[in-house]
């Protein structure tokens, strides 16, 4: 399936459930372009995760929000939890790699550490 393109009032509802990833990207990066294809592979092969992509160029208040300062910047989510961030272009093992990673992490640890962080802040 080819990634999704998302805005900043559809940012948040696509992040909420399941495995997200979402390339912050722009047209000019050559990096970017690189990496697009690989990105895309991903996505035609696993099926159970969605993939999206932001245009920094069209969505620079998204950029910001997030923090983007290097293109592409990949993040990944799990049932809206952040779990992964990371600047510069992945090859295809890494990707799919990280992809299974993040299908095997045990989520009740997760929601536990981001409350106990949150609690502590």
């Amino acid at each position: 399936m080819a990634p999704v393109v998302l805005t900043e009032t559809s940012f948040v509802d696509a992040i909420k459930n399941g495995i997200v990833l979402v390339d912050f990207w722009a047209p000019w990066c050559g990096p970017c372009r690189a990496f697009g294809p690989i990105f895309e592979k991903a996505a035609n092969e696993n099926g159970d995760v969605t993939f999206c992509k932001v245009n920094t160029e069209d969505e620079p208040d998204l950029a910001i929000e997030y923090g983007i300062q290097a293109i592409p910047t990949l993040m990944a989510f799990r049932d809206g939890f952040l779990v992964f961030e990371q600047a510069g272009a992945l090859p295809g093992h890494a990707l799919q790699k990280l992809i299974d990673q993040i299908k095997t992490l045990d989520m009740d640890k997760v929601r536990h550490e981001a409350l106990a962080h949150a609690a502590a802040s």
